[in-house]
């Protein structure tokens, strides 16, 4: 059974043998082809332009990544460290493949952020493959370059956070599905399942939010009968059980005292971290040894994507997309069950709106960047969409539409723009200006065929300037952190503990290094407690160099801490420990040996116990502990305060000393009056 949908015949004519990949399909225009080309190659150079500029990005994943490379073990489980004290507090496929890469072409920058970026211009042509099966050529250079222009976008796919992966791995599952709906094919269902799975195990249950739409769209439009549909559905869940629940079965099952301990967990288990940290605390807030939520990470409610901290991240042609979602499913109200359009608006549509909706009303931990999520969907439908009414262009009804979202969007651009008033202040108006005149120009239509090109070609391009003019600005900038975010600066913004500006946009905006909270500052009304030493975040110099970098931000340790942690480091276990994994990983790329990051990521982790670290110290397991860390260390949100007993106890002790603009505990050598306590 062949249907015939808007974007273009389901039934296509075969490609000639041996030339599909250079031309194309048999009916494909000629510049199809050479377009798709020039937009990877587009592509390829903005997420590979200056990439190294950034160094180590997120120094947190970095530093497993170098775990990874000297030992197995630690790249199984996601390590922090090589000697697998702690894994991160994800699932560690992203890591995987970073540190594949390292293994390969050694420790550096390019060899961590590279495969984020292949990994982005892969993205982009696998949605355009994806929105290819159904609609026309123009449909998928359109959602393709929406996606590869979109801020948030541009900065994930040049950053080393697990979205990068994660996003990869949906639109592949989105494009088996497409496949799996054309012919009823349980192979291509069960390798989109597969896929999410393969997502949960780089961010856990956000890759879940898509599985709504795959399942449903699957069993509306599959042209196969009902209960084969529903047989194939159960399989497909099956397969997703098992490729998202293999590592975690592994981790569960292996003993304590044979694996690190579970990062971001209270209680030493990835099932605890995979629905209460990562899962269901991020729903409620209720997230122990988190470092705030509700108001904590943003205002929640309907206008959260559109507010200042998340708007220029990824809003450019949400509203666009919405109102081409609604035109699209009133064009294919009357198509049959199996028209080939209608399934792909419910899928893309599916998408954006279980993910936007849990995006907006989520409590707990929210960051702007998680909405690159939310990017091919965006694109997706922006494509789809505006073929579709343009093909319908002879109709003053889809005329009026078309002519109104151009319209909305230039608007909506401006608004955007305003919010960086310092910063090009001549793009706004200009892109309000160009974008009503050419949504009345679209009014007028029909006109003579070149000016409709014409026509068609100055909307997309006033409909993404404002977003392209973010991402250019964002691969122009350097990025660190665990908070990245794109573009430049804007008013207004809400970021952890009500500071203007949010986390910001250019450089490395995160806590304790430029732009961002001085030491002993406020973290979502959580007070940063102070390290060994007495002061607020331990040693002098904070983030700077010399420093142990803060919550959020990694470490840049100086040279003669580095030389002094390397003597002997072939006779430790970790050559030094540090409040949190921030402060830690800094040190562990500067080094290559491994650091223990007391209390994981957020110094809150009860690992390990007071006891447990006494007993490595008298061991001689562990060189220095290196003060100023900016974990909580137990002050934030009930987690453990065993960093802060370790700390204390380290400071009554041991002697301070301070070694390039670090305080350093050399855990050898204890005080007269304390040695008998070792």
């Amino acid at each position: 059974m062949t249907t015939t949908t808007i974007g273009r015949p389901a039934a296509a004519l075969p490609a000639r043998r041996g030339s599909r990949l250079l031309r194309g399909r048999e009916e494909d225009p000629r510049w199809a082809r050479p377009g798709l080309f020039l937009l990877l190659a587009a592509t390829a150079a903005l997420y590979l332009w200056a990439l190294g500029a950034s160094g180590y990005a997120n120094t947190f994943y970095s530093a497993a990544a170098q775990a990874g490379t000297r030992s197995w073990k630690a790249l199984f489980f996601g390590s922090s460290d090589a000697s697998s004290f702690i894994t991160i507090d994800k699932p560690p496929a992203s890591v995987w493949v970073m540190a594949l890469s390292a293994r390969i072409f050694g420790v550096n920058p390019w060899s961590l952020l590279v495969p984020q970026a292949l990994a982005g211009v892969a993205t982009v042509g696998v949605l355009y493959a994806t929105v290819r099966r159904w609609f026309s050529p123009a449909a998928a250079l359109i959602a393709g370059a929406v996606l590869a222009l979109t801020p948030v976008a541009a900065l994930m796919f040049r950053f080393n956070n697990p979205d990068a992966l994660l996003v990869l791995l949906l639109v592949l599952g989105a494009y088996a599905v497409v496949r799996a709906v054309e012919h009823g094919g349980t192979g291509w269902l069960v390798l989109a399942a597969t896929c999410v799975g393969f997502g949960f195990l780089t961010k856990q249950l956000q890759a879940l939010l898509v599985v709504p739409a795959f399942a449903l769209v699957y069993l509306v439009a599959a042209p196969v009968p009902l209960l084969r549909r529903l047989g194939q559905l159960v399989l497909a869940g099956v397969a997703l059980v098992v490729s998202a629940g293999w590592w975690v079965a592994i981790v569960e099952l292996t003993p304590a005292a044979d694996r690190p301990y579970v990062g971001g967990s209270q209680t030493n288990s990835i099932l605890e971290l995979t629905f209460g940290y990562n899962g269901f605390g991020r729903l409620t807030g209720n997230e122990t040894g988190s470092v705030g939520g509700g108001m904590g990470w943003g205002q929640t409610g309907w206008t959260r994507m559109f507010g200042a901290e998340v708007g220029g991240q990824i809003a450019w042609l949400l509203p666009a997309a919405l109102l081409l979602l609604g035109a699209g499913l009133w064009a294919t109200r009357r198509a049959p069950r199996t028209d080939r359009a209608r399934a792909g608006f419910v899928l893309w549509g599916g998408w954006l709106l279980a993910t936007g909706l849990m995006f907006s009303f989520m409590q707990g931990i929210f960051h702007a960047y998680y909405t690159v999520a939310l990017a091919p969907a965006v694109a997706a439908l922006t494509g789809m969409g505006a073929a579709t009414l343009w093909r319908l262009r002879g109709s003053l009804v889809a005329r009026v539409v078309l002519s109104g979202t151009l319209a909305a969007t230039s608007l909506w651009s401006s608004v955007l723009l305003r919010r960086s008033p310092d910063w090009h202040p001549w793009l706004a108006p200009l892109v309000l200006v160009a974008g009503l005149g050419v949504a009345a120009v679209l009014l007028a239509l029909p006109l003579r065929r070149r000016a409709v090109a014409a026509v068609a070609a100055a909307g997309l391009v006033v409909a993404l300037t404002g977003s392209a003019a973010y991402a250019l600005d964002t691969a122009a900038t350097t990025h660190g952190g665990a908070i990245p975010s794109a573009g430049p600066a804007v008013a207004g913004g809400f970021g952890p503990g009500g500071r203007p500006g949010g986390f910001g946009g250019r450089g490395a905006r995160a806590f304790g290094g430029p732009g961002g909270l001085p030491f002993g500052g406020q973290l979502g009304g959580q007070a940063i407690p102070g390290g060994p030493g007495g002061s607020a975040g331990g040693a002098p110099g904070g983030g700077g160099r010399g420093g142990l970098g803060g919550l959020l931000n990694g470490s840049t340790p100086s040279t003669e801490l580095v030389s002094l942690l390397r003597q002997g480091a072939s006779g430790y276990t970790w050559v030094a420990a540090a409040v949190g994994s921030n402060s830690a990983a800094g040190i562990q790329l500067a080094t290559g040996e491994p650091v223990m990051a007391i209390g994981g990521f957020n110094g809150t982790d009860p690992a390990p116990t007071l006891e447990q670290f006494q007993q490595y110290v008298s061991q001689g397991r562990i060189h220095y502990l290196i003060g100023g860390g900016n974990g909580f260390g137990g002050a934030a949100r009930g987690g453990s305060d065993n960093a802060q007993q370790i700390t204390a106890w380290v400071a009554q002790t041991f002697t301070a000393t301070t070694v390039g603009g670090a305080t350093v505990y050399d855990l050898t050598t204890p005080t007269a009056a304390s040695s008998g306590s070792i």
